[in-house]
């Protein structure tokens, strides 16, 4: 079967010269991925904005309401680390709702990726570190509330560890929050998943996939999961700004291979978001993304 591809790369949000969120990465990535041919133009979909119902299901409504309309604090917004925009709500919406249709699609298809989202720092009541809404929570809990899954299992590694996602299903035994990421690294108050294995700076690609490898198996075994959602981060990049890893492009691939296979072996779906990348240079970040959908293609 193709890969189906999801993009919100025309949601532009305006950021002040300078800023270290590289927006004009999804663009890059989005038309990169067309000019190999690793998804038909018929197949790259642009979402609508999530359901305001799904929404509510993770963040509370005051946060919601504030957030729309304008009315975060000067605090909120430097927690946050965007200046607040029309732009920004339209794209956050519509970066939500790429992952809830990337997520039943993979139902169905076996593999689907969202070319943005992993936003796993957003708490219910808050957003942080360029997070805004949480849309792998609001993707998965929209799932198990219409039985279209019993129980999903969160593998994430991006660099930084999800602590809003943590938190939000930390109470639920239907999920199982997996993740491995720098120890030092941000957030510097972690909120315990049902795995977290954290990695010292500069840990390369060798430990990496041996302790990813050995894990693998154990998360699927006690997730026992109907769908795996996997944030495939690019700053473990030896390359990356905010990462403090040692991974290579090479063993990047090799950990998406890891999962990937691992899941698809046994018949689980996976849906992919991209999470973050802050490479010294762009291309760095977007290689490693392009090498996650080459990935994904290969277990459709």
């Amino acid at each position: 079967m193709p890969l189906h591809a999801w993009t919100s790369a025309r949601y532009v949000v305006p950021l002040p010269q300078g800023h270290r969120f590289p927006i004009e990465k999804y663009a890059r990535l989005r038309d990169r991925i067309l000019a190999e041919g690793l998804v038909e133009s018929a197949h790259m979909h642009e979402p609508e904005r999530v359901a305001h119902i799904d929404l509510l299901a993770v963040h509370h409504a005051d946060y919601v309401e504030r957030l729309s309309g304008g009315r975060l604090s000067a605090a909120e917004e430097r927690r946050l680390g965007f200046p607040w925009s029309p732009d920004l709500v339209e794209r956050s919406l519509r970066a939500v709702g790429a992952t809830c249709e990337a997520v039943e699609c993979a139902l169905g298809a076996g593999v689907a990726i969202n070319l943005a989202g992993g936003t796993h720092h957003a708490f219910p009541a808050h957003g942080e570190g360029f997070c805004v809404f949480n849309d792998v929570a609001v993707a998965v809990r929209h799932q198990l509330d219409k039985g279209g899954v019993r129980r999903v299992a969160i593998v994430d590694l991006d660099v930084h560890q999800g602590n809003g996602t943590n938190a939000i299903f930390t109470h639920d035994a239907r999920v199982f929050t997996f993740s491995m990421h720098g120890r030092k690294n941000y957030p510097f108050h972690k909120v315990p998943g049902s795995l977290d294995i954290e990695l010292d700076d500069g840990t390369g690609d060798h430990e990496y996939l041996e302790r990813l490898g050995e894990a693998l198996p154990n998360v699927l075994a006690i997730a026992s999961p109907d769908l795996v959602v996997y944030l495939a981060g690019a700053d473990p990049h030896e390359g990356d700004r905010l990462g403090r890893l040692a991974l290579t492009f090479d063993g990047l691939a090799r950990r998406d291979h890891l999962v990937l296979r691992a899941a698809r072996e046994v018949g689980i779906p996976v849906a992919i978001t991209i999470a973050g990348g802050y490479g010294h240079d762009i291309d760095t970040t977007i290689e490693v993304h392009c090498r996650t959908a080459r990935a994904a293609r290969e277990y459709c």
